[in-house]
Parts: C-alpha cells; sequence; structure tokens
C-alpha cells in the first residue's frame, strides 16, 4: 500500500512539473492589435499538490484530494521586483474563492504560485466570498488591492438562499504578503461591482472607477461606468458618483459594463479596459472593450472605438460560466509591451500581449460606434474607399504595395 502511495504521489509531482514548464507561444493568427497564447496560464492544476492533497501516508493513505480547487481566473497584475506577479481568484469546490499570488519571469509561462495564500483580514461584517482583485500601485506609496466582497442580503427571506449584496473591499500592503484591510467604500449606489482606483491623486483626492448596481446581478438604473472622488482612503467615501461610461441599447455593453485594470498612462490620454455584458438566447455574453479619457479630464470619453476589443473563442467559450472574457489585471512594461492577463468562461487565465503603441492606434483610429447599421455600412464603405486604388491595381494586374498610391 504504501509503495503504491509514493508511486502516484512521484506520477502527481512529474505530471505537474511537466505542466509548470510547457513554454507558450503565440499563436500564428492575429488581428495586428494583440497575440493570444496558446495556453492557458494558470488553471486549477497549477495550484500546488501540497494545497490540494494531505501528503501524509498514515493520514491519507490512499492519497486523496483532501481540498479540491474548481477554478483559477480573474487575477489582478503586477509587475514587482522584477517578476511578473498575478493576484488569481481561486475558487475551491465549496464555491468559497480566495486570492493567491503566482509570479513568472517572463509574464508567458512558468508561472508558479506562492506556497501560501493570501490571508485577507476581514471587517466587523465577515466577508462570504471575496474576489476579482485590482491592483493599483498608487502614487501616495502603497500597493491598493480592490475586490469585490459579498455577503448574504439579511432582508432576504430565508427560502431565498442567493439573494447578496456585493460592495467594494479595501486593502492596502507594501509586500504583496501582509495586507492591511480598511472598511469597504461607501458610494450612493445599492451595490457595487468591479471598482478601480486611479493611479493618481485627482485634485488632491483618491479617485475611484465604479460600477452602480441596485442588486447583485442586475446593474438596474445603474447606468454604466462610475467615478467618484473620496478625501481618504482610510474611511473611503463618495458623496456624488457620475457616470462616464453608459450601457447603451443594441451594443456590447447593453445590459451592464464594468472597468477592468487600472487604466494605462499614455501620451494621448488614459487607457481603459472594460467588460461589456449582453443578452442573447444563450444567456449572458461577457466581452473586453477598450476606450480613452482625457489627461486632464479623466472623466471625459476622448476615443472609442465600436464593438469588442476581444471575445471569447474557441475552449474559452466553455466552462463554469460560459461565452466569457473577463479582465482585472494588466502590466505595461518600460519596453511598451503590455501583458493582458484574461480569464475564460470563469475557469481559466490566459494572456495576450501588444503594445501600448498598438493600443492607442487601435483605439484613436478604429472607427467609433454610430448605433445604427446605417453607420456601420457607412463605416465599412469609407475603408473600402479608401482601398479603392489598391483593389483597381489589382484588377488590372498591376502589383501595388498596399497604402501606395500610384504616381
Amino acid at each position: 500500500m504504501y509503495k503504491v502511495f509514493v508511486q502516484r504521489l512521484e506520477q502527481l509531482e512529474n505530471n505537474y512539473e511537466q505542466l509548470i514548464r510547457v513554454p507558450n507561444e503565440a499563436m500564428e493568427t492575429s488581428n495586428g492589435v494583440y497575440h493570444r497564447y496558446r495556453n492557458a496560464v494558470l488553471t486549477h492544476q497549477h495550484t500546488p499538490l501540497f494545497w490540494r492533497y494531505d501528503l501524509n501516508y498514515d493520514t491519507n493513505p490512499y492519497l486523496m484530494e483532501r481540498f479540491g480547487i474548481n477554478a483559477v481566473f480573474n487575477a489582478g497584475a503586477i509587475k514587482w521586483k522584477g517578476k511578473y506577479i498575478v493576484i488569481a481568484r481561486v475558487e475551491g469546490v465549496d464555491r468559497k474563492s480566495f486570492f493567491a499570488v503566482a509570479e513568472s519571469e517572463n509574464g508567458i509561462d512558468n508561472f508558479r504560485f506562492w506556497d501560501h495564500p493570501i490571508m485577507m483580514p476581514e471587517t466587523d461584517v465577515p466577508d462570504t466570498n471575496i474576489y476579482d482583485m485590482r491592483v493599483v500601485q498608487h502614487e501616495d506609496g502603497w500597493v491598493y488591492g480592490l475586490f469585490c466582497t459579498e455577503r448574504r442580503d439579511p432582508k432576504a427571506p430565508e427560502a431565498d438562499q442567493s439573494a447578496a449584496i456585493a460592495q467594494c473591499g479595501i486593502a492596502r500592503t507594501k509586500d504583496l504578503i501582509n495586507w492591511e484591510r480598511l472598511p469597504d467604500l461607501k458610494t450612493p449606489s445599492p451595490q457595487q461591482r468591479n471598482v478601480v482606483l486611479h493611479p493618481e491623486w485627482v485634485n488632491g483626492q483618491y479617485a475611484f472607477y465604479t460600477r452602480p448596481q441596485d442588486g447583485f446581478i442586475n446593474a438596474g438604473t445603474g447606468g454604466g461606468i462610475g467615478f467618484g472622488l473620496s478625501k481618504t482612503i482610510e474611511q473611503a467615501e463618495i458623496a456624488e458618483e457620475i457616470v462616464i461610461d453608459r450601457k447603451i441599447y443594441h451594443t456590447v455593453y447593453e445590459a451592464k459594463n464594468g472597468l477592468g485594470p487600472e487604466p494605462l498612462k499614455t501620451k494621448h490620454g488614459w487607457l481603459h479596459l472594460a467588460h461589456g455584458v449582453r443578452h442573447t438566447a444563450a444567456g449572458l455574453r461577457y466581452v473586453l472593450y477598450l476606450f480613452m479619457t482625457d489627461l486632464q479630464d479623466i472623466t471625459k470619453v476622448i476615443y472609442k472605438p465600436a464593438g469588442y476589443f476581444m471575445a471569447p473563442e474557441g475552449e474559452e467559450r466553455v466552462g463554469d460560466v460560459s461565452n466569457v472574457l473577463f479582465c482585472n489585471g494588466w502590466i505595461a512594461d518600460e519596453d511598451g509591451t503590455v501583458f493582458i492577463y484574461y480569464a475564460s468562461s470563469d475557469t481559466r487565465l490566459h494572456v495576450a500581449t501588444s503594445t501600448v503603441a498598438r493600443l492607442t492606434d487601435y483605439v484613436m483610429h478604429t472607427p467609433a460606434d454610430g448605433w445604427r447599421s446605417a453607420t456601420a455600412a457607412g463605416n465599412l464603405l469609407h475603408i473600402i474607399e479608401g482601398n479603392q486604388p489598391y483593389l483597381d491595381q489589382q484588377a488590372d494586374g498591376v502589383t501595388l504595395e498596399p497604402g501606395k498610391k500610384q504616381s
């Protein structure tokens, strides 16, 4: 029996190391804006064996999993001491989520979890579930984690065990290990999800991007991505909440939308990555989209391409909650490379890479939504007309370099 135990443990360890060491490679197909990578960077199988298994023969002779992991997804991200760090949402088979840090040397593969999960302190009202941390290095010197804290709605009848209240939890750290829990953010809205802290002061105050919601699932009168200021972070409270990017009928963000990671500062404006949700016959569909706000007035949207930036493809469409892409973490390197850590179907974490130059070009020069079929066709016609000299030369059997005009 012990021999079988040892053999099984050796096989588990070998399989684990093989999984961790698999090199990732960019997919050949690309739309010119970003590159997807072939393998997910984190899954439930990437969690350490000593998390999932009691490795003591006396107490676990059959070497069974004692702590099942269901999924690893929705990770915040930060470059820390030269390493690419993601703080992932790890969900057990009991549906409870916790945060855990994984690091990589190159940002695209060989991610390894730190030995211990984050032991997030609780407030006076304990969280039932915490998830989807945005990691922000603020100019005040602290690294902040903003996340959703979920608790059962105390006003719900006993028969309803799904009614919940979501708010924004706030914690801060100087080492990513020890976290100081601050009081939850207070806003005029009944519920909050997907709250992001702006990395710089705004008029000497802390600036928050919010997603006001009437209920736990439905946004209700919550009109889109909100914004508000707080004089303090230790007792963060937004007195006035305005909507800067609203949900709109017959778009990819008609049902609700929320900001993903913290915005990236570019010479043209603040670059934002967000998720949009729409209703389909198969249920809700989550996609990602980009927009840019003004450097001086960060509430003013100055560029916003039509439609989605990324949507689920292939196996990304399958999982616990199918047809979903979600992102709450990206890293911009000094050379301009951008690592986008996105999750698919509430199951696994992927990476896509682009550059600040490509993303700003996409945002600034891709046609905006005109809200009607006629304007969509008009945008297409404009591109076709611009390509007409190239098409004419092709028809005449003359080779003309794309983008060049015949003299």
